[in-house]
């Protein structure tokens, strides 16, 4: 498996005059906030900026850190005028770790080094801020003088996974090495209102460990930027479209359930799996598990003798919201676990903006944010309860008052789009027409 370390357009503009550089963990992960990072660097292009890239991670890197990740050729490609770059490591095998943050860190110096306006957001705190970080401070004392706004964005697992086990495990140290480094930043954001919470109430705990005042300052710094939804791609698909891709996978429409995510025993999947076997739905839909992730093997293997479970690993970003237009109801009852809390739920937003069935999901984290008043919840963990909201959705819920619910959640989902998000972060305006350096050269 592997990609290209560059994708640029030929057309593009030799001599940039504003640049965004957006360092994350990209495609081909599966992630909502790899998604996260290409939306914002598609609506840049329409706002001033001439020059967009991706820095993230080699392909190797990826696949040894055991990410889900989504088929290499079926990836939509970037748009002309960004630029996806993976640097290689610096150094050999006596570096086993800092070497593709050297290789990061480097390449970031590079472009801090051109006479560029630029605006850096990292989205992740370990390690990306840090790569942000050390490159501008490098940079400058190197005697660059780069022209740079640096923005961190906790996407919520720098929360919920890096800094809770920090807590959790008494490593204050590395608590207060990452808080540091993300108030280093010009702006501080946080991807909802509940990781918000969650970084001042772990910077308080710090503060009240190590004397620091981090609590204060994340309080007063802090802002909200919901994830940036490429709504346009997901609205009420083609009926055409989505009844092909269900004739292709042997579906019908509002005949499964449908579970798109990560694998994984946060998202619920242990839970859902025996909730659907003892629904009565289950006597007349199907179950449909589409991605990939960590249990992925285990549950497959658990369900095997179960024809009415249908597992799906290689869905499309194209895919992905036919399957949602055309399914009964979607279930995603995610459930905090020690290393990992929904801090949004990116998915479900999507789903919401797809129609199809209801939502069923809990209120974990962040998940009251994306679904507002429109979902049908349930208690995380509860395995009755997601069986009997699965059957009141598939054979109780009139065709009125599903319509009804698809509808208020499509309005509710539409807050965050992606040029609502990118503005409201950035401080930009209207859209601004397409330049020719923003097309693509002639075949």
């Amino acid at each position: 498996m592997s990609l290209p370390t560059q994708t640029q357009s030929k057309a593009w503009v030799a001599k940039p005059t504003r640049r965004l550089v957006i360092v994350v963990r990209a495609d081909p992960v599966i992630c909502g906030h790899s998604g996260e990072a290409r939306n914002l660097a598609e609506v840049a292009l329409t706002r001033g900026f001439d020059d967009v890239r991706l820095l993230t991670w080699p392909m190797p890197a990826l696949e040894a850190a055991g990410l889900p990740l989504k088929p290499v050729d079926r990836i939509t490609p970037y748009s002309p005028g960004i630029t996806v770059e993976r640097p290689e490591p610096v150094g050999d095998y006596r570096v086993p770790d800092g070497r593709y943050m050297a290789g990061l860190t480097g390449r970031l110096i590079e472009l801090l080094a051109e006479p560029v306006p630029t605006t850096c957001l990292s989205m992740y705190l370990a390690p990306h801020t840090q790569v942000v970080e050390d490159a501008v401070v490098a940079a400058r004392a190197a005697g660059f003088r780069p022209d740079v706004r640096t923005m961190a964005k906790a996407v919520g697992s720098d929360v919920t996974n890096v800094i809770a086990s920090c807590l959790r495990e008494g490593r204050f140290g590395a608590a207060v090495a990452t808080f540091t480094t993300f108030l280093a930043s010009d702006e501080v954001v946080a991807v909802s209102e509940y990781t918000k919470q969650q970084i001042v109430e772990s910077a308080l705990a710090v503060d009240a460990h190590c004397g620091t005042r981090f609590g204060p300052e994340c309080l007063r710094r802090v802002v909200v930027s919901y994830p940036p939804i490429d709504t346009a791609a997901l609205l009420q698909p083609d009926p055409l479209l989505v009844d092909a891709a269900l004739r292709r996978r042997g579906l019908e429409r509002d005949g499964y359930v449908l579970f798109l995510s990560r694998v994984a025993r946060a998202k619920g999947i242990y839970d859902l799996i025996p909730a659907f076997a003892q629904s009565k739905a289950s006597e007349k839909v199907k179950l449909v598990v589409a991605g990939n992730g960590p249990a992925l093997e285990h549950v497959r293997a658990a369900a095997r003798d179960d024809d009415r479970i249908v597992f799906l690993n290689d869905v499309d970003d194209e895919e992905k919201p036919l399957l949602m237009a055309g399914c009964a109801a979607y279930t995603l009852p995610t459930k905090p676990e020690p290393d990992f809390v929904e801090t949004f739920g990116i998915a479900l937003t999507e789903k919401m903006l797809a129609g199809g069935g209801p939502v069923i999901t809990t209120l974990t984290g962040g998940t009251g944010e994306a679904v507002g008043d429109t979902a049908v919840i349930v208690e995380a963990g509860d395995v009755g309860a997601i069986s009997a909201a699965i059957d009141r959705v598939v054979l109780e819920m009139s065709r009125e008052d599903r319509v009804l619910m698809e509808t208020r959640a499509r309005e509710y989902a539409l807050q965050f789009d992606q040029e609502r998000v990118f503005d409201d972060l950035f401080g930009t305006g209207p859209a601004l027409p397409v330049t020719p350096s923003h097309q693509a050269a002639p075949a």
